[in-house]
């Protein structure tokens, strides 16, 4: 099947095509990495990574270099530009050992779109140093704990305004001609192994913005719409008797992953049940969005 769709969204305006299954009018870099077509009814996730690297150009070899066995489907550069290495409709290598709910493999599931971005940074002096060697401006860096208590790093290399606009185009236009369920970030789903996207990169706004998904605190959706089975976004997130940070922990922390059911909302805080009930922070609790299989 061809698919053939348009998307325009504005603040800059982005103007996007697919035909056969490839972005027109960009640059196209074949990679060698690849597997089979997806099945049916998939692709139905976007997983978002950064590239660890100083510039689009030595993403895009090592994304091509058959011995690497790595690839993407699409990179965004920092000034915004787009490069695509597999069609939406072939499976890439960019998740590698990864799990999210009940499925593991999440190549075999999802699109992934590489932002050219050199991730965590260590500060020396007054210098901001990447992985690999790369020093940084204080305006290119932002400070920030990771969502996984476990990574250590709190300086992180800034993404671009122009690769946020283009991201975001990008997935709106895939959610549109693809059953996009699901966008995750790559430290979502191994958590374990991976730290990117990162902080800097706003993936709770974007799934707001694109799926709906999250709790939406500044819409009414009525009774009507709890119970919803949810499914928690932290490594750990501690359960409380009472919707406040201090009140009692009830029992261990939930894990990441770990299915619940939303009973109640007060503010930010929802009431969930597993075995038993308690109270966590809606931040740290993802929930399908309406249309989305979801109430």
């Amino acid at each position: 099947m061809i698919f053939h769709k348009i998307v325009l969204i504005a603040n800059p305006v982005f103007f996007m095509r697919i035909s056969g299954h490839l972005l027109e009018d960009i640059t196209v870099v074949n990679s060698p990495n690849h597997g089979a077509a997806f099945k049916k009814g998939r692709p139905d996730t976007i997983v978002i990574h950064y590239t660890a690297s100083a510039t689009g150009s030595q993403a895009i070899r090592t994304l091509t270099n058959p011995r690497v066995k790595a690839s993407a489907h699409v990179v965004i550069d920092r000034d915004g530009s787009l490069t695509q290495l597999v069609p939406f409709d072939t499976i890439a290598w960019h998740a590698g050992s990864s799990a999210y709910r009940n499925r593991k493999g999440l190549n075999r599931y999802s699109i992934g779109i590489e932002l050219v971005n050199a991730g965590w940074l260590r500060k020396s002096g007054e210098e901001y140093i990447s992985d690999f060697g790369r020093v940084y401006p204080r305006e290119e860096v932002i400070y920030a704990v990771h969502a996984n208590p476990d990574v250590p790093f709190v300086y992180w290399h800034k993404y671009t305004d122009a690769q946020l606009d283009a991201a975001e185009s990008l997935c709106a236009l895939l959610i549109d001609t693809y059953p996009i369920r699901f966008l995750l970030g790559h430290d979502e789903i191994a958590p374990q192994r991976k730290q990117d996207p990162g902080p800097a990169f706003p993936l709770d706004d974007f799934r707001r913005r694109l799926l709906g998904m999250g709790v939406d605190l500044h819409q009414d959706k009525g009774p009507e719409t709890l119970p919803v089975t949810a499914w928690v976004s932290a490594t750990k997130l501690n359960i409380r008797e009472a919707p406040s940070l201090k009140a009692a922990k009830v029992a261990r922390p939930l894990t990441f992953n770990q299915e619940v059911t939303v009973l109640e909302q007060q503010g930010d805080w929802l009431r969930v049940s597993t075995r038993l009930e308690g109270w966590v922070h809606s931040d740290y609790v993802q929930t399908p969005s309406k249309g989305k299989n979801s109430v």
